[in-house]
């Protein structure tokens, strides 16, 4: 009993190409963690200013749709394991850069943020691709597991990466930080090298855009996906509670920033505890309605965020709403992996990536906006509340979302590599 409650380890034991892809990834990861703090640092240090800072994400913003849009349609037309292999090389190349303008003297910005606009680019680039390793190399029954080891790896850097970056920016510089990402990135294209070659099923033409319609009217065609994207902009674009956590804290908790350190450590707490407590929610017959129960509850949490005025509590549904997004996250992967044909699963990841990214920057600025206008405890129920209805509004127009189940996929046929 306890073996099926814990997290399912089946595809780190039976699948060598999985396992080293993991292991790799998780290096990196830990890596990019570094380098996104490193630049933060770097920028604010040298300068001072706020609105640089913000223009980091700024930077980025333009390289990430145009990398995961491109990234969708080669994904869809060459070799998927080769494109992350290019894209992990210019990334590596362009960290290492990275190291070698901070270990000289601050002066222009210009070479940080048009480097950190090269990762961005490039890392959604290879974005689509990645998305499909995991479908392609493990059997059907073990693709939720397989996603829940990933996630539970992500909320492991991001937990414990800006901790070791703060570390090493007091021992020895930003430059350390940039450094080790490099080293890293090295584990990564290990890891990527061991995968077997991996082109789409159905090639048809050289790289090109003009297939990213046929994808769009996949996801608005079937109600299945639909469902899927808007579980996902239900939760995030109504409900994203980072913006909020210095309003909140200041309007209940005096504006400590002891208190302020607490509130996203808490959802990466919540959610690594239910990436380690994964073993049932990864083998759902019904994923799909597994996402809509996991999404109502991380709106129903964030509501409570909000309502109260007792920190531990609050804290509490912090990490119940961490939780929660791990088990949406895992079961939305499923399904959308599943009932996508290979030959256009590329450009649907590149949508799925855009909506992924493009979300939390939307609940951010809208949870800002309710603020400005009532306060932040109250943008955070009321965002939490309209997310939760606009969750059961997606679970009551979308039957067959809530039956849907993997033997339903249009993608079983397809070969694992």
């Amino acid at each position: 009993m306890l073996t099926r409650t814990l997290v399912d380890v089946r595809p780190l034991r039976t699948s060598r190409a999985f396992r080293r892809w993991w292991v790799g990834s998780l290096l990196s990861g830990l890596g990019s963690q570094l380098t996104a703090f490193a630049a933060t640092y770097y920028v604010w240090s040298t300068t001072h200013r706020p609105a640089l800072v913000g223009g980091l994400a700024l930077a980025e913003l333009v390289p990430t749709v145009a990398g995961a849009l491109v990234g969708g349609s080669l994904a869809d037309r060459t070799d998927r394991r080769r494109l992350v292999l290019v894209a992990r090389v210019g990334q590596l190349v362009a960290t290492a850069a990275l190291a070698l303008v901070a270990t000289g003297s601050p002066g222009s910005l210009v070479p940080v943020f048009v480097l950190v606009a090269g990762q961005a680019g490039l890392a959604a680039l290879a974005a689509p691709a990645v998305r499909s390793f995991t479908v392609r190399l493990l059997p059907a029954e073990q693709l939720g597991a397989g996603l829940a080891l990933s996630r539970l790896s992500l909320q492991a850097c991001l937990l414990t990466g800006p901790l070791l970056a703060g570390v090493l920016t007091v021992l020895v510089g930003v430059r350390l930080c940039f450094a080790v990402d490099a080293l890293t990135f090295l584990a990564g294209l290990w890891g990527v090298a061991g995968l077997p070659a991996m082109r789409p099923e159905h090639v048809e033409g050289g790289p090109d855009l003009r297939g990213l319609p046929a994808a769009v009217r996949l996801v608005l065609g079937n109600p299945v996906l639909l469902g899927a994207f808007a579980t996902d902009l239900a939760a995030t674009v109504l409900a994203m509670p980072v913006a909020l956590f210095p309003v909140v804290n200041a309007e209940l908790y005096g504006g400590s920033p002891v208190t302020l350190g607490l509130f996203a450590p808490a959802i990466g707490l919540g959610g690594i505890v239910a990436g380690a407590l994964s073993g049932h929610s990864s083998r759902s017959s019904r994923p799909g309605r597994l996402m809509l129960v996991a999404a109502g509850a991380w709106g129903l949490a964030l509501a409570g965020f909000g309502a109260t005025h007792v920190l531990w509590f609050g804290l509490a549904c912090l990490a119940v709403a961490g939780a929660a997004d791990t088990v949406s996250v895992v079961a939305r992967g499923v399904v959308v992996q599943h009932a996508v044909p290979d030959a256009v699963r590329g450009r649907v990841n590149a949508l799925d990536h855009l909506v992924g990214v493009s979300g939390p920057q939307l609940g951010s600025f809208r949870a800002g906006l309710v603020a400005s206008a009532s306060s932040g405890a109250a943008a955070a129920v009321l965002g939490g509340l309209t997310s939760l209805v606009a969750v059961g509004l997606v679970a009551a127009g979308t039957p067959s979302l809530r039956r849907w189940r993997p033997v339903d996929s249009v993608s079983g046929a397809i070969p694992r590599c």
